[in-house]
């Protein structure tokens, strides 16, 4: 067996599988397949000799006065036959080594060899990649598998990029060569399995940790990421250092960064904003390319209201509602955008009802209620019945002439 030690050490050198992990494995397996023959009672023991690689199988037995199981138990006179200083309650290990066990062990040592090899490259392969978990790697394309993507990570380990996180309109021939994040990496009885992204974000915060040297160093901060794969990105950004204008490292010399980053993604939109504390700046500058006429924030209810100008609402709000809809979750604020003649219109409804009253209180007003007359003194009611009288005018311009007209027959009469 002299083989099988030196297979055993040289295995030990290329896959770094300890071989006294290997020796102990051989013995396990050994016993599993003696118990089959000596019952299950019997306590059988493996021995591999870690020098010579020879195999001796023992069988456990207890001394008694008299025996009652054979398969555990020895007479204390066969025992003394064996060993004279044997006595009453001691356990002799007596050899039962078969004939041909020799063979037997060689075949077990042999699959046991092969189940480690490929449980150590297992191991090592799930070691290997749950380090690179949350992280960035290059992959090949291989094929589609229907809707899916197998893609090759390295020599011996193949992953695949599921339809969900697939960029939606991204098309990939064989041997391209793709960024993938790592979301997770699971061990399975198959072997590993890992979970690869193209649509999370940290991919885009990955990406600019490994192409701008002031991210990957932590002199510029990536706070916050709002993303909509494979059409628009935005991250706010935030420098340690005063002399480090951080959107001006994260774009690079006429835009070299940034560019690079954005081929990797095929081509998605990349807004980079600087960070700031005041969430109204921070708003402010999260709806660019938009100018900002003024913010509102309600810090209780991480609301906040935004004017703009009129020609650039469209812009502030983004198509099908992205800028502002990116904007919200960059900053964890819920945005209400006006323009400045919707603003003004608001402003000037709101003054209306401030002049005739609350608004609300006239709502509750009860129309079906019997309307009370108001208690009137009688000096009142005399001085507005004169008034009546005074201020009492003739309703036609004939009633007028019938006057006149009478009075003058009575100044003939007398």
């Amino acid at each position: 067996m002299s083989e099988l030690i030196d297979a055993l050490n040289q295995l030990q050198k290329e896959k770094h599988i300890e071989k006294e992990v290997i020796m102990q494995a051989i013995e396990d397996s050994l016993v599993a397949a003696c118990n089959r023959d000596f019952g299950k009672n019997a306590i059988v023991k493996v021995n591999m000799d870690r020098d010579t690689g020879d195999i001796s199988v023992y069988v456990e037995k207890t001394v008694v006065e008299e025996v009652e199981d054979p398969a555990t138990e020895i007479s204390l006179a066969d025992a003394k036959m064996i060993r004279f200083h044997y006595e009453i309650g001691d356990v002799v290990n007596i050899e039962v080594t078969p004939k041909n066990f020799g063979r037997i062990a060689a075949q077990h040592a042999r699959s046991v060899i092969v189940q480690k090899i490929k449980e150590e490259e297992r191991r090592v392969v799930f070691e290997h990649f749950a380090h690179k978990e949350k992280d960035i790697v290059t992959g090949v394309v291989q094929r589609y598998n229907g809707k899916n993507i197998s893609v090759s990570l390295d020599d011996k380990t193949d992953a695949v990029l599921t339809e969900k996180e697939q960029v939606k309109g991204e098309v990939f021939k064989p041997t391209d060569r793709i960024k993938l994040y790592i979301v997770e990496v699971k061990d399975t009885n198959k072997g590993p399995k890992i979970l690869v992204s193209r649509t999370h974000p940290e991919l885009v915060k990955r990406l600019f940790e490994k192409e701008v040297a002031e991210v990957y160093d932590g002199t510029v901060e990536i706070k916050s990421i709002a993303r909509e794969a494979g059409s628009r990105t935005k991250i706010a950004v935030a420098s340690n250092d005063p002399n480090v204008d951080p959107v001006g490292a994260c774009v690079g010399i006429n835009g070299a960064r940034v560019n690079a980053i954005v081929s990797d993604l095929r081509g998605e939109k990349i807004d980079i904003i600087e960070w700031n504390d005041d969430p109204a700046v921070l708003i402010e500058n999260a709806l660019s390319p938009s100018n900002v006429v003024s913010v509102d924030v309600d810090e209780e209810e991480k609301s906040a209201r935004v004017v703009v100008p009129d020609y650039q609402l469209s812009l502030a709000i983004g198509k099908e509602g992205q800028n502002a809809r990116l904007a919200a979750k960059l900053t964890g604020y819920k945005i209400d955008i006006k323009s400045e003649s919707q603003a003004a219109e608001l402003a000037e409804e709101l003054d209306f009802g401030e002049d005739f009253g609350d608004l609300d209180e006239a709502e509750d007003f009860d129309l079906e209620a019997p309307v009370e007359e108001p208690e009137v003194s009688a000096s009142e009611a005399t001085a507005d019945f004169e008034a009546e009288e005074v201020t009492e005018e003739p309703e036609t311009a004939e009633d007028s002439f019938e006057e006149v007209s009478s009075e003058e027959a009575d100044t003939d009469e007398q």
